[in-house]
């Protein structure tokens, strides 16, 4: 089993002080001779891919952006892994490769028809996979996370994005500071309070499927991919309650028109990693995901001052 991790990032949108643990090495992955050498150089086991940039909205706006560094870059890191005969790859991939759902909850045979660039980047970089499987016997497990969503409960990293599009951080700085407003996008959708809803699953879950996901490809399992949710849906005003309930501060609301791209309902169904590698979220409550989120974001508050 791997033990001593290293991370490849050039921290462009990241922080240095969450590389907490193992070996970080400051590169960018449009350098495929410095990925190259890096395998060379490390005994690597396998590949966690979390490179992508995230942002729907300016995926619309700057494809060209996306396209480089979701796809072409990820070409980059599986070239230099087929180079050095690493095989085994763990994707975070996203239930955006579906598009708006057919039936709820949602299975990883659904239709996949995304409605982003952001969303199209992440299907192709799946297809690559599956074609890199048959040909080059590469292994892969995609995981396609719902909305990720909390903070490690002892407070040693949690969501921290510049700029923040995320619904619960963006809650709590609202709880923070009365003087600012959460905006609410659509409160006409076919859903039980007009507001979208959405599944939304704690960071450490995810981390444990991830763990789950690598324990299984070193051990010789095949590639796959599943769906990563709590399977129940939170709607925008229920989260907006629960953290008005958790924190006990009031939070100004302004109602807003939709947003392009915004399907009603994305919920979706675990029972398949449940079944294939004996994955449950521990962390199902709503109001649990926002407990960490709070605490963490008081600590980032004091940090920052």
């Amino acid at each position: 089993m791997v033990t001593a991790p290293w991370f490849f990032d050039n921290l462009s949108r990241g922080h240095r002080e969450f590389l907490q643990w193992g070996e970080h090495v400051l590169g960018d992955l449009a350098d495929r001779d410095a990925l190259c050498e890096l395998f060379r150089t490390h005994d690597i086991a396998a590949v966690m891919h979390f490179a992508a940039y995230t942002y729907v909205g300016e995926s619309v706006s700057d494809p060209q952006l996306y396209y480089d560094n979701n796809v072409g870059n990820t070409l980059n890191l599986l070239y230099a892994m087929r180079e050095s005969g690493v095989d085994a790859f763990i994707f975070s991939s996203s239930c955006a490769i579906h598009g708006v759902p057919l039936s709820l909850p949602m299975t990883e045979d659904q239709p996949q028809r995304p409605i982003s660039p952001y969303g199209r980047t992440k299907l192709m970089v799946e297809q690559i996979l599956a074609d890199y499987d048959q040909a080059y016997g590469l292994r892969s497990v995609c995981l396609r996370y719902f909305n990720a969503a909390g903070a490690d409960p002892e407070g040693c990293v949690g969501e921290w994005h510049e700029p923040e599009t995320h619904l619960v951080p963006l809650v709590l700085e609202a709880a923070l500071n009365p003087e600012r407003a959460i905006h609410v996008f659509g409160t006409d959708y076919p859903t039980p309070d007009g507001t979208c809803v959405r599944d939304y699953i704690h960071v450490l879950d995810l981390a444990d499927a991830h763990i789950r996901a690598l324990e299984h490809l070193l051990g010789g399992g095949a590639s796959d991919a599943y769906n990563l949710g709590n399977g129940q849906g939170h709607s925008v005003r229920e989260v907006i309650n629960c953290v008005r309930e958790v924190t006990g501060r009031e939070i100004c609301v302004v109602e807003a028109a939709r947003r392009e791209g915004d399907p009603p309902f994305l919920v979706g169904s675990s029972a398949k990693i449940s079944a294939a590698l004996g994955w449950q979220p521990k962390y199902g409550d709503m109001r649990d995901i926002v407990k960490t989120a709070w605490d963490w974001r008081l600590k980032l508050q004091r940090v920052q001052g």
